[in-house]
């Protein structure tokens, strides 16, 4: 019997499967984008960037936080996207296209092409001065706007392309991280972590004792590990990606456990009687108490975290993050723009860096006997998936923020990842263009006698 459909429940079934789409994902994304952009170029542009001036302040006793709204964004509500992509990462790693080595070898070696060759490209055109700081700039790959361009193509691009990159992706901002947390941190006072790791040894231990409770590790992780990275000089939105390391993947119950039991509880539930007008008996409570305990036992703390905080990170972090970021004042021209050194170390670095570093590792590799492609994958696909890889817009702007003090060299490195993320997107479209996955004829054998 089906459950019956409210009028309420109609609509949130209709909106819970539009926003469920990578496409819908992206549509929110670039209209941070599109929106940052109007903003800070139109005659109300000292208002954008006032806004994210604002100071917000927070006293409680000796404690005293302080942080303007854009801080607070890059700083703070980023931390929770790291906490997503760690979540993903320890996923991959423990049941994932990450979890052995033979399938995590030819993303990974990929993804590290990917990052070697953009970051030398770029040093190679910017060698010295403020400017060379920006050579991880180009390295990070943007897993949202290529998977979205991935969905819109559908059936040219095969699943095995999708899983690969999606595995590079995530591969790439393991080693974004590592990048951000070794080398763009000025200052480290050590005490501070301490404490952070100190918390993370906590966390690690109340895992292993069986603590479950997402709130538990979302509070501790908070309080004792991202205000301690706040003050240690590493980037605080690495505590996003250590807090995900300790929670829980395991799970309570196996599955053939779990449906044995669930029978159980029906058929109990079943032998209950409840009220005429129709409002559930205090046994009839009870069993479905059950059903929620044995349901949760089942479910593994990590997917149940990363499920519930992905909409909160696509539909407003990320979209906020565009908002505060992409603001670039186009005063000069076109020309003017990419005769930057910055922004062609980023645009070469992205378009043509991605390209060389992914094929060629992903060759080498193969060519070694190291690794081994996918049989339903062309070079031609993968060279396209290594295109879209230059999309760079997230990762490369966080890091751009890092790597830069000076506002020319910040508005150059926005202008230089925009152009690039667009040229790469095209330059991957147009490589999909008019290909088709290969389906495998099948003769009937009415044919095959007809052909006889």
């Amino acid at each position: 019997m089906s459950i019956k459909q409210t009028p309420w429940l109609r609509t949130k079934r209709k909106l819970k499967w539009i926003l469920n789409t990578d496409v819908t994902e992206g549509i929110f994304l670039l209209l941070g984008v599109v929106v940052a952009l109007i903003w800070a170029n139109s005659a109300w542009h000292e208002s954008y960037h006032h806004l994210w001036e604002q100071q917000l302040l927070i006293r409680f006793g000796p404690f005293h936080f302080e942080q303007n709204f854009h801080h607070l964004v890059n700083d703070g509500l980023m931390a929770i996207f790291f906490f997503m992509v760690g979540l993903e990462i320890k996923r991959e790693v423990m049941v994932g296209e990450l979890s052995t080595l033979r399938k995590a070898l030819f993303p990974v070696l990929a993804a590290l092409g990917g990052m070697v060759f953009p970051a030398l490209i770029y040093y190679l055109i910017n060698p010295s001065g403020e400017a060379a700081n920006g050579w991880g700039v180009p390295m990070a790959t943007d897993i949202a706007f290529a998977l979205v361009l991935v969905s819109v193509l559908g059936k040219r691009v095969p699943l095995a392309l999708k899983v690969f990159l999606a595995a590079l992706a995530i591969a790439d901002d393991l080693g974004a991280v590592m990048v951000i947390a070794l080398f763009y941190t000025d200052e480290i006072v050590v005490n501070s972590l301490i404490v952070a790791f100190s918390v993370f040894g906590f966390l690690i231990v109340a895992n292993r004792l069986g603590v479950r409770n997402p709130w538990f590790y979302g509070l501790v992780g908070m309080f004792g590990i991202w205000l301690a990275f706040l003050q240690s000089g590493v980037h605080a939105t690495i505590a996003g990606v250590l807090i995900a390391m300790a929670i829980p993947a395991d799970v309570l119950i196996k599955k053939d456990n779990y449906a044995y039991r669930l029978k159980q509880l029906g058929r109990k539930f079943k032998r209950t009687d409840g009220y005429d007008h129709q409002m559930a008996s205090d046994d009839q409570l009870e069993i479905v108490g059950d059903v929620k305990k044995v349901t949760k036992a089942v479910m593994p703390p990590l997917q149940k975290i990363e499920h519930a905080i992905s909409p909160f990170v696509s539909y407003l972090i990320l979209p906020l993050f565009a908002l505060a970021n992409a603001g670039v004042r186009l005063e000069t021209s076109l020309g003017e723009a990419i005769q930057s050194p910055v922004s062609l170390g980023i645009i070469f670095g992205l378009v043509v860096g991605k390209i060389l570093g992914i094929m060629g590792f992903a060759r080498l590799s193969t060519w070694l006997g190291i690794t081994h492609m996918p049989a339903s994958i062309s070079w031609r696909q993968l060279l396209g998936a290594a295109s879209f890889a230059g999309i760079g817009f997230t990762m490369s702007l966080f890091i751009a923020e890092l790597a830069f003090t000076e506002a020319d060299l910040l508005t150059e490195a926005k202008f230089g990842i925009l152009l690039a993320s667009l040229l790469a997107a095209g330059l991957g479209l147009f490589i999909f263009r008019g290909f088709r996955q290969k389906v495998p004829k099948v003769t009937l054998p009415s044919e095959k006698a007809a052909d006889g």
